[in-house]
């Protein structure tokens, strides 16, 4: 097991140290966590994924590759944050 920093050992002992009553939420923390820009999905579960066929323009595509990292991920997470946006303003 590896060696806890001693400044992260110091906060631990304090955070254990407090009360219950004694830890408050932080406000600032927003409850959906996706617009922060990193969707939660994938983290703590991994959706089905379902290969399709889709239609794009040419220069779509060679954007999304060129961009670092895995291309298809990126076009499936603005995807998700669409599809929740819109689900938010149909309640």
């Amino acid at each position: 097991m590896s060696e806890v920093p001693s400044d992260l050992e110091s906060e631990i002992e304090r955070l254990q140290s407090l009360a219950e009553e004694d830890i408050q939420p932080d406000e600032s923390i927003p409850e959906d966590l996706s617009i922060l820009g990193e969707p939660l999905v994938g983290k703590f579960y991994k959706p089905i994924k379902k290969p399709i066929t889709i239609r794009l323009d040419a220069d779509v595509i060679a954007w999304f590759k060129n961009q670092p990292g895995r291309y298809q991920t990126k076009i499936n997470g603005l995807l998700r944050n669409y599809m929740v946006q819109q689900r938010k303003k149909t309640g």
